[in-house]
């Protein structure tokens, strides 16, 4: 079973080795990915490469460029525009579907999440900023119960990381989101299912308005 698993395993090593580097800048928009050229930094065969590539392909992460070959896709500002929109509606009915369902143990994982989230803005390291933000909003879409909007999501905040590692240079931001992530949660302790599910619209459109006009300065 093991020796059956391991490709899998392979590709998916891969998979998150090339996303990274894309999401944290090593890759930069534009670059052509050598299928033996990345297979020789990962230490692994081209077959698991070329999976990975077709994956992320799909996904929007990289595309074909003719004799190039494949290259790092460019951060295209309609393309997060649309997943902001797709945010706006369904953040907040995740808020809402999700604030019934807290249970003690899930409050403390809620404000520990929080608690975490502040200590971190201190410590200036856009990797684990990113990862706690995505650690907040998966708690809410886990517990809205909803597998959709989990699984959605999941692949929205890949494409978002792209973003937010230039949106976190911007002074006083990560501040601010913990701040409103803190007040999301606490509403939705309260029982405050309308006034939580507005809070998050908000949080995302003041997200949007942060990236914005860093993606417009990017061009396409």
């Amino acid at each position: 079973m093991d020796a059956l698993a391991q490709p899998k395993t392979l590709v998916e090593q891969a998979y998150d080795a090339i996303l990274d580097a894309i999401c944290d800048g090593t890759l930069a928009p534009g670059e052509r990915l050598a299928q033996d050229d990345v297979a020789r930094k990962l230490n692994v065969s081209r077959q698991p490469i070329a999976s990975a590539l077709t994956m992320l392909k799909s996904q929007g992460f990289v595309r074909e460029a003719g004799r190039r070959g494949v290259v790092v896709a460019p951060l295209e500002e309609r393309m997060f525009a649309d997943i902001y929109q797709f945010r706006s509606a369904v953040e907040p009915l995740a808020v809402t579907l999700a604030t019934p369902n807290l249970t003690a143990d899930k409050v403390e994982r809620g404000r520990a999440l929080v608690r975490h989230g502040e200590k971190v803005v201190a410590l200036n390291d856009n990797r684990a900023l990113i990862e706690a933000d995505m650690d907040f909003h998966s708690l809410i879409y886990a517990l809205s119960g909803n597998k959709l909007i989990l699984e959605t999501m999941r692949l929205n905040w890949r494409h978002l990381r792209r973003a937010m590692g230039e949106v976190l240079q911007i002074p006083d931001f990560s501040e601010q989101v913990w701040r409103e992530h803190a007040a999301i949660f606490e509403a939705m302790v309260s029982g405050e299912e309308e006034k939580a599910s507005n809070l998050m619209r908000d949080h995302i459109g003041s997200a949007y308005r942060k990236v914005k006009p860093l993606l417009a300065q990017r061009g396409p």
